[in-house]
């Protein structure tokens, strides 16, 4: 079982989620994101150019995120948090000195290191820390909060974009995107870290990096409860996460005029915000509800697309944050059911999951696009959500997490994702 050290007496949360809602909002802060593909288009890039891009960002996150989350159950987490957004910074500076291919390349591949490096140790440090304080529960609420405080950043980030732009160029776009970055990297080494040796096989301690990395690997394996809950997190991040990249050209086929995009965009993005705040709430319903909450989603999402109109992308916005609601509680339900040293491996196994069917979705997106259109292609890939409902709802009795009890101390039995119909799909000590 995972073992934390003892809760610091008067130890408050606030020491924790104070630096940690700086680095949510900072990492995504970065006014290039809503213009790079601008840059690239401006360089003489061509369309197969900048898609071979994206596959390369893609995959260099796939390739080292599990060796990176690995190393976060072996060193510091914090310091991996803290050269992550670095790491963005340096390909983002070369963007803007070196404009051209192979540059834009490198960028990608620091960009994706970065990510892969943060993969599994944000989520594995504060879970950790919110057990040491003995606030365990309370993690699907801090993960909400920091998801929609990401989302925010990203819509103030957009909006501010356009008259830096106009006032500065590239060069104070990416100024302004390269100091966010190192002041997120600044609020990742105010962050807490309580981590010690507890014996073999205890949950957080620092161990040798091979054999955290087998340890990780062989608990994702053999538990059912870890395999079942990687997969939900999975399931749920990837069709809606590569959905929302379309709302624009969906919003476009739909006639909505090209100055009103943004307008529709702020509409969704509202809706993911709502979602993430309201994760704590959500993780103490019966897995039941949850389910139908996520099958109505589904359709949500399917009915707003066919529509394209107002109506429809609030219900696409509603949809969506059902579903960041439920990435959330499908992340804690992970969380709570490691119980081994290698937390931040099995993680990111999620996350390699994630990316790399994210990456997929994107290319069999294209296909279906070919032949349906954008509405038809949204309906068709909110069906899998329904799958996913009905596999939620079928769930039989079983053991309860305990309300407010540290991370991981349910045994393997008891967290094999079976929770009762009227039970919480999950208890959170801690998450985009």
């Amino acid at each position: 079982m995972t073992t934390l050290p003892p809760r610091a007496p008067g130890a408050r949360t606030s020491r924790l989620t104070r630096p940690l809602y700086a680095y949510a909002v900072l990492e995504e802060f970065v006014l290039l994101y809503p213009l790079y593909a601008i840059l690239f288009d401006e360089t003489g890039l061509t369309v197969a150019q900048i898609s071979s891009l994206f596959v390369l960002w893609s995959l260099t996150s796939v390739v080292v995120s599990v060796p990176a989350g690995a190393w976060a159950d072996v060193v510091p987490r914090r310091y991996l948090l803290a050269a992550a957004p670095l790491f963005a910074a340096a390909g983002f500076a070369l963007w803007l000195l070196l404009p051209g291919y192979w540059a834009f390349a490198l960028g990608f591949v620091l960009w994706g290191a970065g990510g892969a490096l943060s993969s599994g140790a944000f989520e594995a440090l504060v879970y950790t820390e919110l057990g040491h304080r003995g606030a365990a529960d309370r993690y699907a609420r801090v993960m909400g909060v920091t998801r929609a405080l990401g989302v925010a950043a990203v819509g103030a980030s957009t909006l501010l974009a356009v008259p830096v732009m106009e006032h500065g160029g590239y060069a104070a776009i990416g100024a302004a995107s390269v100091a966010a970055c190192v002041l997120c990297s600044a609020a990742a080494l105010a962050l807490p870290e309580h981590r010690r040796a507890a014996g073999p096989g205890s949950g957080d301690e620092p161990a040798g990096y091979l054999a955290t990395m087998r340890a990780g690997l062989a608990e994702a394996r053999a538990s059912r409860g870890v395999r079942g809950a990687i997969v939900l997190v999975v399931v749920v991040t990837a069709f809606w996460d590569m959905l929302e990249e379309y709302v624009p050209l969906l919003a476009d086929e739909a006639g909505v005029p090209t100055a009103d995009i943004p307008l529709v965009v702020l509409v969704v993005w509202v809706f993911i915000t709502a979602g993430g705040l309201l994760a704590g709430p959500a993780s103490r319903l019966p897995v039941r509800l949850l389910a139908v909450l996520l099958g109505l989603a589904a359709v949500a999402i399917a009915t707003g697309a066919l529509l394209g109109s107002l109506p429809g992308w609030m219900l696409i916005g509603a949809g969506f944050g059902v579903c960041q609601t439920a990435n959330v509680v499908a992340d804690a339900r992970l969380q709570e059911r490691i119980t081994g040293a290698g937390r931040a491996t099995v993680t990111s196994l999620a996350g390699l999951g994630s990316e790399a069917f994210t990456g997929a979705s994107y290319l069999l997106y294209a296909a279906v696009f070919a032949l349906t259109g954008h509405a038809l292609a949204f309906a068709l890939f909110a069906t899998p959500y329904l799958a996913a409902a009905l596999v939620l709802g079928r769930k039989r009795a079983g053991a309860h997490s305990p309300r407010g009890g540290a991370p991981g101390r349910q045994e393997d039995g008891a967290a094999t994702g079976e929770s009762a119909g009227t039970g919480p799909l999950t208890r959170r000590g801690e998450a985009g």
